[in-house]
């Protein structure tokens, strides 16, 4: 069998009388419920792949036949021991994956097998259930070792004796083990590069001075404070990741560092040189008091100051979401001139300051929803990049005057769940001052707009004017409609996706007609009784009419352009009769429709409430009379009466013939010619 591979030469596949797949010089025995490592694949195999299988032993003479193996996996099989001479006819083995076995119970042997592999590269040792003094004895030989995992194990405490010795190592990963003390563990690794402690147990992080690590992850952890060894040396420091922790403060980073992703979030994070009832603590020192066995030191830190003394200039990405920060420190940010990306979002602010001392003239992306937002001020040419602003829920009113004119190249704006309104406002008769808005007219760059539960009331006029809107949710806004879309009519040759969910609409002559580019309409959660004549003529993929009062729908809606496009459409928590489902039968016939939530749509027949898919026969026959033909149910009834009274005619008239043809006669007074 041939088929592509890679850049697309052609190779050819074969079966193993083992079971195997052979691409090349790659042996797929994945899932073969194998006890033992086939012995007669092809001689010159580089790849060996035993994933999922019941191995539970590589003896000496398992691959004796595969002297040019550089990768094996033996993932997820029951391995207890590799005898010591297994691997002296594959020493060039770079690559060797031995997760989720059992390998703590003869490490001491397996390590022995393990130490006649020099040009070992990548090992895979998570799942084990190793200890640190087991994976000390396993690795202790691996000089060679460039990545390691002991992933999912049971280590608890590392010291400098754990890892002697791996002085290539690049990548180490010790998530989700239960470490809770770290004793000069890595200062040998010299190469180090990538490290994963997350998922267990650390307490703190102090005196960190890996200056050669890029990235570091010590998320998830219980960790309340990091602090950075006190130096001028250039740390290559480029992301350190502390989120779910238990973070009192902002992390004391190193001096210099190329330091370009921070991520904090989900911790109890927040600032206090200024506190909520006015009182400055600027000139108050912490003192962390540090006990290393016999020897006791105090680190005393000005936490605020502190962060000033970080070279911050390459920052990018910042995410404090999940804190509890109230405020930020004057002159924060301006230290980031190179921030594209802030998250503030699940924290307690009040009010945030954007000034054109604080530019943040490369952010695209910020994030300060769900905070308890009162005001937002700006002045001047601030936020000349951003993208995307996510404001909701909050306690806003309204934005600065022209804070979207500097923001030359926003896309979307999310409002959501904040008390505005947009201009213009209808006038309101006794009130000198119009109620505040918010202006989005001629923000030409504006394709995303969220307005959900915002409390609009009769919009009117033209507030989208300008606007080149594409995406636009007016969720639960309840009194946001008045009767037409004609305040809709700006956006009618852009828009392609409406949320009109949850707005009270009833009426079904409104005129979706002109929106011929929307795709995707979501009008569930309201009133309609009757389906808008007007959306058949509407080429939309997405259709979502659920939680309305609709008793039917039209049976020709699938040969409309609405039916021909159609790909998924939502109908469930409506009232629909079981004797008018002629509508549900049509659509069960297109080709390419997908319902959804098929199983929840329902419909009432005598106050049950049945499945439309299975309605019980004596339901079918019922329903059938109800909607019969009037015409034709007059015209049975009425022939069985009208058949009596021809046959009573002819009984009659039969039986008075002779009666009748004397008294025509005698009335006539012709005589007989006999």
């Amino acid at each position: 069998l041939a088929v592509e591979w890679g850049s697309g030469a052609v190779v050819a596949w074969a079966a193993s009388p083992g079971g195997c797949e052979l691409v090349q010089r790659t042996a797929d025995c994945t899932r073969r419920w194998l006890s033992s490592v086939p012995g007669n694949l092809q001689g010159d195999t580089e790849e060996l792949l035993l994933d999922d299988n019941t191995i539970r032993v590589l003896g000496n003479a398992s691959l004796l036949s595969y002297h040019q193996l550089w990768h094996l996996s033996l993932t997820k099989n029951r391995l207890e021991l590799i005898e010591p001479g297994t691997f002296l006819s594959s020493r060039g083995l770079h690559v060797l994956s031995l997760a989720d076995n059992l390998l703590f119970t003869n490490y001491s042997l397996t390590a022995a097998a393990l130490s006649a592999l020099p040009a070992l590269r990548t090992l895979d040792l998570s799942g084990n259930r190793l200890t640190e003094n087991m994976v000390s004895v396993l690795v202790w030989n691996l000089s060679s070792l460039e990545s390691l995992s002991v992933a999912r194990n049971i280590i608890m405490r590392l010291d400098s004796s754990v890892f002697t010795n791996l002085m290539q190592l690049l990548e180490l990963n010790l998530e989700k083990n239960y470490i809770f003390e770290i004793d000069q563990a890595f200062e040998g690794l010299q190469r180090l590069q990538r490290l994963n402690i997350a998922y267990n147990y650390l307490p703190c992080i102090v005196e960190f001075g890996l200056t050669q690590l890029r990235v570091l992850n010590v998320s998830n952890n219980i960790i309340e404070w990091f602090l950075a060894l006190e130096s001028n040396d250039l740390f290559e420091l480029e992301v350190l990741d502390l989120s779910h922790n238990r973070l009192l403060f902002f992390p004391v980073l190193p001096r210099q560092s190329k330091l370009h992703s921070l991520l904090l979030k989900a911790n109890e994070m927040s600032f206090y040189q200024r506190l909520p009832n006015g009182t400055s603590l600027a000139d108050v020192t912490v003192q962390f008091l540090l006990i290393d066995g016999n020897s006791t030191s105090v680190t005393t830190v000005s936490l605020w100051d502190e962060v000033c003394h970080s070279n911050l200039s390459s920052l990018r990405l910042l995410d404090m979401s999940q804190n509890q920060v109230w405020y930020l420190p004057e002159g924060l940010l301006a230290q980031m001139p190179s921030l594209t990306h802030l998250k503030l979002n699940q924290n307690c602010l009040e009010t945030f300051h954007l000034s054109e001392r604080d530019p943040l003239a490369m952010l695209t992306e910020l994030d300060l929803s769900q905070n308890q937002l009162l005001e937002l001020v700006g002045t001047g040419d601030i936020l000349p990049n951003l993208q995307l602003f996510n404001l909701s829920t909050n306690r806003l009113r309204a934005l600065p005057p022209g804070v979207f004119t500097y923001t030359r190249k926003i896309t979307t704006v999310d409002l959501s769940r904040n008390q505005v309104n947009l201009c213009p406002q209808p006038a309101v008769t006794g009130e000198a001052e119009s109620p505040p808005c918010v202006d989005i007219r001629s923000v030409e760059t504006l394709t995303h707009l969220s307005l959900s539960g915002c409390g609009l009331r009769g919009l009117g006029g033209h507030p989208f004017q300008g606007t080149s809107l594409v995406h636009l949710d007016l969720s639960d806004n309840h009194q946001a409609l008045s009767g037409d879309l004609e305040w809709l009519q700006d956006l009618a040759v852009t828009l392609q996706v409406l949320s009109l969910r949850n707005t009270s609409l009833s009426s079904a002559a409104v005129d979706f007609s002109a929106f011929n580019r929307l795709v995707r309409l979501d009008l569930a959660g309201n009133s309609l009784t009757i389906f808008p004549t007007s959306l058949k003529v509407l080429k939309l993929r997405s259709l979502d009419l659920r939680d309305n009062c609709l008793p039917t729908l039209p049976p020709d809606v699938v040969w409309t352009p609405l039916g021909k496009s159609l790909r998924e459409v939502y109908l469930s928590q409506n009232p629909y009769n079981c004797c008018m489902l002629g509508w549900w039968d049509a659509l069960q016939r297109v080709e390419g429709l997908d319902i959804p939530d098929m199983l929840e749509v329902t419909c009432s027949y005598a106050s049950r409430m049945l499945s439309p898919r299975a309605l019980p026969e004596p339901v079918v026959w019922s329903c059938r009379w109800q909607t019969a033909d009037l015409a034709l149910l007059y015209l049975v009834l009425a022939l069985p009466t009208c058949l009596t009274l021809l046959v009573a005619f002819a009984v009659i008239f039969l039986m008075l013939k002779q009666k009748l043809l004397k008294m025509v006669k005698s009335q006539c007074g012709v005589s007989s010619p006999y």
